[in-house]
């Protein structure tokens, strides 16, 4: 069996050189790819690894080795610190360059929609994480660890795992634990797999405040900048509470904390803030990588700093169920509460990429007036010191289109963007097939 086992800790953390020989010793010829000593550049969002290079992300740095040897393998281990509920942005970097190992097209799995897989097979998935010890509960955090199983079971889906397993561990463990513990995962892997998901924790958010905000700042996660939806969907939130009083900035993050002089001014920009709206697409079920990256930079300077101050997010994906950015925005809500935050909640809206493609929503078409409806809702409650309310999110959240016209639709764009680039053919190509595939 071909193990690649992934360790996507921080330099120092001893904990996982010892989780890994705990592995090693039942996995004799495993190979331990220490993520952060690759060169792996961030997922632009551009598609081209479906349209323009199918099967082979566009930049060409070690994250297409990595892909190659995903699909040569027989079971994925991934190491990584728990982070707000989800995974630490060295890890998160390169899951999020798998999804060249998909295809643009959609299908129908377990009644809803996903791509369709590029190989015939694909690798089973041990997933590890680690957090801090609590002397409060049984577990560390039990809202952030539900969290993490839960995306590691949408990660299994997506990805085409047929069985996956996920473990936690608190604090330091010994390393006889470790040992027995690396058993009855491996012998976990070897069960039939669980049909059950692991449930998503409910996430309340937080009472109103009685105080009106005065200044927000918007927080733009998309790579593409002031051409994403993000930006439009957020961009139109803001210009509502700029209209009822609030005054507004908007930060995209990818250049913002881009480095030490960016990153501190953007900081000093959110301490004078009443009100942060974050605005991201989704990216393998959860955030982009450097989002996280500037999540850890936010949480890290408030740390024991607990505040008035109020945080919601924005989550958009491709696919045309909003439901899909559920584990992404249970992330954000935790981010909140342990970065000091009050949780104003969440809006999710489902195939964001084919209806809005990062226009101004005042210049489209009917198919926006329900998501201009439900942002306005937003704004009305946030202004106020009002959570978000729920008649928006279910606003936000009614397909624009049924399923069957997704599908067809979506596969005949994705045709002709992959025409565009004389790829029509090519779209379905698996660069990366193992040789002793179809034998």
């Amino acid at each position: 069996m071909k193990t690649l086992i992934f360790d996507g800790s921080l330099a120092g953390d001893p904990l996982p050189a010892k989780i890994n020989a705990a592995l090693q010793a039942r996995l004799p010829g495993a190979e331990t790819i220490f993520l952060r000593q690759q060169k792996i550049g961030n997922c632009a969002g551009d598609f081209f690894c479906w349209v323009r290079s199918p099967g082979l992300c566009n930049t060409n740095d070690d994250n297409r080795l990595i892909a190659a040897e995903v699909m040569r393998s027989d079971l994925l281990v991934y190491l990584t610190p728990v982070t707000f509920g989800g995974y630490a942005p060295a890890l998160k970097r390169m899951v999020d360059h798998q999804i060249q190992n998909i295809l643009p097209f959609f299908t129908s799995v377990n009644g809803e929609i996903h791509h369709q897989p590029r190989y015939r097979r694909y690798p089973n998935l041990l997933v590890i994480g680690w957090m801090p010890a609590s002397t409060e509960h049984s577990a560390p955090d039990p809202q952030a660890e539900a969290v993490f199983r839960h995306l590691v079971y949408r990660n299994a889906i997506n990805m085409y795992a047929q069985k996956s397993v996920c473990g936690v561990l608190a604090g330091d463990p010994p390393e006889a634990e470790l040992s027995a513990q690396a058993g009855l995962w491996l012998e976990a892997l070897e069960r039939p797999a669980d049909p059950d998901a692991p449930a998503l924790p409910s996430i309340p958010v937080s009472p109103s405040t009685g105080e009106p905000a005065r200044r927000a700042v918007l927080l733009v996660g998309s790579p593409r900048t002031r051409k994403s939806t993000s930006a439009s969907l957020g961009g139109y939130l803001f210009e509502q509470l700029a209209a009822r009083g609030v005054q507004t900035e908007t930060i995209q993050v990818y250049p913002a904390f881009s480095s030490p002089e960016r990153t501190a001014l953007a900081l000093q920009k959110l301490d004078a803030a009443d009100l942060v709206v974050l605005a991201f697409p989704l990216y393998v079920d959860s955030l982009p990588a450097p989002l996280i990256a500037a999540l850890e930079k936010i949480a890290a300077q408030r740390a024991g700093r607990p505040t008035r101050q109020r945080f919601a997010a924005i989550a958009n994906c491709g696919f045309p169920e909003a439901s899909h950015n559920a584990t992404a925005l249970a992330i954000c809500s935790i981010f909140a509460r342990q970065s000091g935050f009050a949780w104003a909640g969440g809006l999710a809206l489902g195939g964001g990429e084919g209806v809005v493609h990062g226009m101004p929503l005042d210049q489209l078409d009917g198919r926006a007036l329900p998501i201009k409806k439900s942002l306005e809702m937003a704004a009305d409650a946030l202004a106020v010191g009002e959570p978000i309310p729920p008649a928006a999110g279910d606003l936000l959240a009614k397909p624009a289109v049924p399923s069957w016209l997704y599908l067809l639709l979506g596969a005949y764009g994705w045709r002709q963007q992959a025409g565009h680039y004389g790829m029509r053919r090519k779209i379905k190509d698996r660069p990366y097939e193992p040789v002793s595939a179809g034998k």
